[in-house]
């Protein structure tokens, strides 16, 4: 048994082909066959039930978490040699929110890839509860979003605290109040965050508390696009404090202060437990908890 053969098995678990695999391996179709004959006569089953479209046999699937373990504890030798006695180096796929991806990470990684060009992050923008289940399952390596309930299979920072304000177009009646009362929420149309987020789900716990049935006129996925709609005087919005320093600077935009919504939420980084940690991983978390909270809540 070599790795490529256990490769050639990963490609076609996935692509359900031995042309489509070989095409991705850079293999002939015969070739492909050979390989995974050799594997099946070496360890005396069949792997891979050739009618069409190609399916693992049960002794297969089995074979396939087994060799996609070997594979991963492979990769992660490769990353530890390489780590040795180098700047680090290597790729960082980050899950965030959108709003932090827009608010929060640029003045982050403008300094931190400034000083480590060698270190490539791609951003996958969603949910806090998303973000959680995202490094539970290895598509993301570092997260940064509102902290939830602690799970034993993460560990986690806080970084900073934001809390979420009612914010009203300055044409809107409630514009002419510095502060308002939730009873004074009771008919006002709201755009509101998706139901998965943290924003929504706290702003939908204060309601509750208070017996208001809020009028919900409109569900977004993220504070950008509340904005937005509020700007259009098309309805009031709970959002994200840090998101709306722009906007309040243009004058586009209100806050409102309303005692019931002063609630400090965590935000910190994330990632799944005992993991191995590469250079880029290390170095990215080790200046993320250095820096002071100022750095992220301080206006653009």
């Amino acid at each position: 048994m070599n790795l490529s053969q256990l490769e050639t098995l990963l490609t076609i678990s996935k692509t359900m082909s031995f042309r489509k695999a070989g095409e991705l391996l850079n293999l002939t179709q015969p070739a492909v066959s050979a390989q995974i004959k050799s594997l099946e006569d070496e360890f005396k089953t069949v792997l891979i039930d050739r009618n069409q479209p190609v399916t693992l046999t049960d002794s297969g699937k089995l074979f396939l978490e087994h060799a996609e373990q070997i594979l991963n504890t492979v990769d992660n030798l490769k990353q530890k040699l390489a780590d040795l006695n180098q700047v680090p180096q290597g790729h960082i796929v980050l899950g965030t929110t959108t709003s932090i991806a827009i608010q929060i990470l640029p003045r982050i990684l403008s300094y931190f890839q400034d000083q480590f060009p060698l270190i490539k992050t791609t951003i996958l923008s969603m949910s806090s509860s998303q973000i959680v289940a995202q490094i539970e399952n290895g598509t993301v390596d570092i997260g940064i979003g509102y902290l939830l309930e602690k799970s034993p299979s993460l560990v986690s920072s806080v970084l900073y605290y934001d809390t979420f304000e009612l914010v009203v177009s300055p044409e809107h009646p409630l514009a002419q109040h510095s502060h308002a009362t939730m009873d004074m929420l009771k008919d006002v149309p709201l755009i509101m965050l998706s139901p998965d987020t943290v924003g929504r789900r706290f702003a939908d716990e204060v309601f509750r508390k208070h017996n208001i049935h809020p009028h919900v006129v409109m569900d977004l996925s993220s504070s950008e696009e509340v904005k937005r709609m509020v700007e259009l005087n098309l309805g009031a919005a709970i959002v994200s404090k840090l998101t709306i320093s722009n906007e309040l600077k243009r004058g586009t935009i209100k806050f409102v202060q309303i005692r019931e919504l002063e609630t400090a939420h965590p935000v910190g980084v994330m990632y799944r437990s005992g993991r191995y940690l590469n250079s880029a991983m290390q170095q990215f978390l080790n200046d993320l908890k250095g820096m002071p909270e100022n750095q992220f809540v301080s206006s653009e």
